[in-house]
């Protein structure tokens, strides 16, 4: 089938080259337009942009996929199908009805449980045991059309949503491709998404990564987990923001925020176990061991974590 894969971030690289190297012929790419980063603002290219350009196919990146232009280009490169991963924009339904055979979703979820922009970070933080990627054609609803195949893939005690979403997206290119091969045979058939199971998974925001050292050891440790290494999960201390990164639970109590700085480790209290700390990020600093900060901004008895706000 001739293709338009549509993606932007890192995660979909993996299917993008997947799909360069099957018997498909991916014709051109769709992404987000180059993006500010950095402390300079420069302007940078998208992960699959950079790709793409690589293997010399054109590049679609429209403002918004409701450009008069960009859909009248789409239509004259008349794709058969449109896989997609992570694209990060909503398709209209001038563009959904291009491709003679749709547009294919790749999503890290098993549907219909977490719908929507952070699936693999809402399991962790619900702290799910499983979770795994599923194919779907994309209808005007969120992550409602019908499922074209899956895969599963367990979700490890150390996981951050950083491994999970790198496991998945390599784990979910090769489904991606087997699914492209079974509407080019036609020996695919969609199935409807039960009406059972269904869970949202919001983009997570700054207030959502805020650690709240109340709450039981568990939960503190999936959100952290959770918002590793995006956004970043944050506390405060002596008024200003502190990332934390993942953390270890141990079997010591101490109050909830209470700080207990050693040589080699510093613990932090929560609503039952204390959990070790692991890199953390004064603001405005590059990341570093909790020790090393702890010895650096030299730790009072009194001294809490989260008690003021920033």
């Amino acid at each position: 089938m001739r293709l338009i894969f549509a993606g932007t971030p890192q995660v979909a690289v993996p299917s993008l080259r997947a799909l360069l190297d099957s018997d498909h012929e991916v014709i051109g790419v769709i992404t987000r337009p180059d993006a500010k980063v950095g402390r300079g603002r420069r302007l940078e290219p998208s992960p699959v942009k950079v790709v793409a350009q690589e293997a010399g196919l054109e590049v679609l990146a429209p403002s918004s996929p409701k450009d008069p232009q960009f859909l009248g280009r789409l239509r004259e490169l008349a794709p058969d199908c449109c896989p997609v991963v992570a694209y990060g924009a909503l398709l209209p339904a001038e563009a959904l009805d291009i491709p003679a055979h749709g547009w294919v979703n790749l999503h890290f979820s098993l549907l219909p449980a977490w719908r929507g922009a952070a699936p693999a970070q809402r399991a962790l933080m619900s702290g799910d045991e499983f979770t795994g990627a599923s194919t779907f054609l994309i209808e005007t609803g969120l992550d409602t059309g019908p499922v074209l195949g899956t895969m599963t893939e367990r979700i490890r005690p150390d996981d951050t949503s950083g491994t999970l979403l790198t496991r998945l997206a390599d784990a979910g290119a090769p489904l991606l491709v087997a699914t492209m091969d079974g509407i080019a045979t036609g020996d695919l058939e969609p199935r409807p998404q039960p009406g059972e199971g269904v869970s949202h998974a919001a983009k997570i925001t700054v207030e959502d990564a805020h650690v709240d050292l109340a709450h039981p050891a568990l939960a503190v440790d999936r959100l952290i987990r959770g918002c590793s290494p995006a956004p970043g999960a944050w506390t405060t201390f002596r008024g200003e923001r502190l990332k934390l990164g993942p953390v270890t639970i141990t079997d010591e109590r101490l109050p909830a925020g209470k700080i207990d700085a050693r040589k080699r480790e510093v613990l932090v209290g929560t609503a039952d176990r204390a959990v070790r700390l692991g890199e953390v990020t004064p603001l405005g600093k590059k990341p570093m061991p909790a020790a090393d900060w702890a010895r650096g901004v030299r730790i009072d008895s009194g001294d809490r974590l989260g008690e003021e706000t920033a």
